[in-house]
């Protein structure tokens, strides 16, 4: 007796064991428990996978593989610098970018200024207006003229000034004598608001011959490798 109570237990746990294995594909898989059931109950071997079975991790594969795919692009995005962003940014600065400790160096007084009457003595209608001591015109721009004694400076020679920029000896000036810089600016608001007078040491980058033309110093603005670093100097409206 107590042998067939203890059979029919075991066989009651096995019925229940294949109901709830049944119920958990069923979730899984969508197969009805009808149908493992009926292998169980026929005695036939019950299949581990069928089509439907089949599908559903070949449609979680192919979403997993998918949500996989969008984490790397979504990772990869957040360290990549769009050009739109650099444009955005604050634009980079000349001074920062080369080391100018390779050049020598001179400490010198640097004052600002015109083309006009209040530093030249001369208005627009005078033929000479804004014509420098090596014959170009003056000019603010990444190469920009600058005056300087051709004892110590000689006209040509090449400067980087910081918080100017490059400058190129093209004029002198009566009260430029000894170690003196006259740096053009467009305006007068431009010589007060931007420079004033310093002490600043400059790095010599290349002395001069004793002259300068039109077109080196065009050459000199139009420097592929430095047009990254112009909109540092000119003003967008002059451009």
């Amino acid at each position: 007796m107590n042998l067939i109570k203890t059979w029919a237990k075991r066989f009651a746990m096995a019925i229940l064991f294949i109901l709830a294995l049944s119920t958990t594909f069923q979730s899984i898989s969508g197969v009805e428990a009808k149908t493992l059931v009926s292998y169980a109950g026929s005695g036939q071997e019950a299949p581990v996978f069928d089509e439907s079975l089949q599908t559903f991790f070949a449609h979680k594969l192919k979403t997993i593989g998918l949500t996989f795919k969008k984490i790397k692009h979504s990772v990869r995005s957040e360290h990549l610098i769009s050009s739109s962003e650099a444009v955005a940014g604050a634009p980079p600065k000349l001074e920062d970018a080369i080391d100018w400790s390779q050049y020598k160096k001179k400490s010198v007084i640097a004052t600002g200024y015109t083309a006009g009457v209040e530093s030249t003595g001369k208005d627009k209608s005078h033929p000479a207006y804004g014509i420098t001591y090596s014959g170009v015109k003056v000019k603010r721009d990444l190469f920009s003229t600058i005056a300087a004694d051709p004892r110590i400076f000689p006209i040509g020679t090449v400067l980087f000034i910081p918080d100017y920029g490059y400058g190129v000896v093209a004029d002198t000036g009566s009260a430029i004598k000894g170690h003196k810089l006259d740096l053009y600016y467009d305006t007068v608001d431009e010589v007060f608001k931007e420079w004033g007078k310093r002490k600043v040491e400059v790095f010599i980058i290349k002395m001069g011959n004793g002259k300068i033309t039109e077109k080196e110093l065009k050459a000199m603005n139009e420097t592929e490798s430095l047009q990254v670093f112009r909109q540092q100097y000119i003003k967008s409206e002059k451009k």
